[in-house]
């Protein structure tokens, strides 16, 4: 007898042991007791009935990415892409995860690709390819509004790739290729066009600077013409006056009008007329020098 309730508090111990379960963070378990929901078990240790309770399913609660193979969609003109998207998820209520729906993965992706060919229906080729943003709104708000019975909040959705034909993609790459070479063009028109203004620039700075030097020496000239006019006015009327304080007689007079002759005539006049009462004087002076000459000899 001992032994036999030694057994069946051994068997009473693995069952206990067998049937404590605990709830790591993030995680939930869905417990069914006798085929019907019974609760749902969030972080901690927690104990289910032997053969009456059952956990029917394990879920998480983390944020999960799901990358969906390429989807063939067709365009407004006619233009066949292949599409494919990432979908960003977390389920929130495990319950409706369990039973909500049947293989929720798979649901999630037709449901995706559905969606994706109705949206990219509406649109023409270049707005497919310039509209992403536009495209993950839309789709996030229909998978949202669509998985929200299933106890799943769509977070985000991207278009991974957009792959449209061959014969597209040349189309696409030459039309490139002319933009950029147009640009380029512009670019070394411009570049062209602001080297010549500079050089322009540059000539009309220097003729300017060229001018601005010929006047300032042109000025420069004329007031040493000036100032050497005005130089020799003032040694005439110094002179004058010197002479006049000297009060000289008739013959100091005629003198230096002879000297004044002398002078007009060692320039490039051709004919002096010389009045009379100099003339006399004159040949006196010429005489009193041919006896001083003779006297050297």
């Amino acid at each position: 007898m001992q032994y036999i309730l030694i057994a069946i508090g051994v068997i009473v111990l693995i069952l206990l042991v067998t049937n404590i379960h605990v709830v790591q963070q993030s995680r939930a378990f869905v417990v069914e007791r006798l085929g019907a929901y019974h609760t749902t078990w969030g972080v901690g240790p927690h104990v289910k009935l032997p053969i009456v309770d059952r956990v029917a399913k394990r879920v998480s609660l983390k944020e999960q990415v799901v990358d969906f193979a390429p989807q063939p969609v067709i365009t407004k003109d006619n233009v066949t892409m292949q599409i494919d998207t990432v979908i960003y998820f977390q389920i929130i209520d495990p319950k409706l995860y369990t039973y909500g729906v049947e293989h929720p993965m798979s649901a999630i992706e037709n449901l995706t690709a559905t969606t994706l060919r109705n949206i990219i229906g509406d649109l023409e080729l270049d707005q497919s390819l310039t509209s992403r943003d536009h495209i993950n709104t839309q789709m996030r708000a229909i998978l949202d509004e669509a998985t929200d019975p299933w106890g799943i909040k769509v977070n985000r959705v991207e278009l991974k790739n957009i792959i449209p034909p061959r014969d597209i993609q040349d189309s696409m790459e030459k039309q490139m290729r002319a933009e950029r070479e147009r640009r380029e063009a512009i670019l070394q028109a411009q570049g062209q066009k602001e080297s010549q203004i500079l050089v322009a620039e540059g000539e009309k700075q220097s003729a300017i600077l060229r001018a601005d030097a010929a006047k300032q020496s042109a000025i420069l000239e004329a007031e040493g013409r000036a100032e050497a006019i005005l130089k020799v006015q003032q040694a005439m009327a110094d002179s004058i006056k010197l002479l006049n304080a000297a009060n000289p007689n008739d013959q100091v007079v005629k003198i230096k009008a002879l000297e004044a002759f002398q002078a007009a005539a060692d320039g490039k006049a051709t004919k002096i007329i010389i009045p009379s009462e100099i003339q006399g004087l004159a040949g006196l002076a010429a005489s009193a020098k041919a006896l001083l000459e003779e006297d050297k000899k």
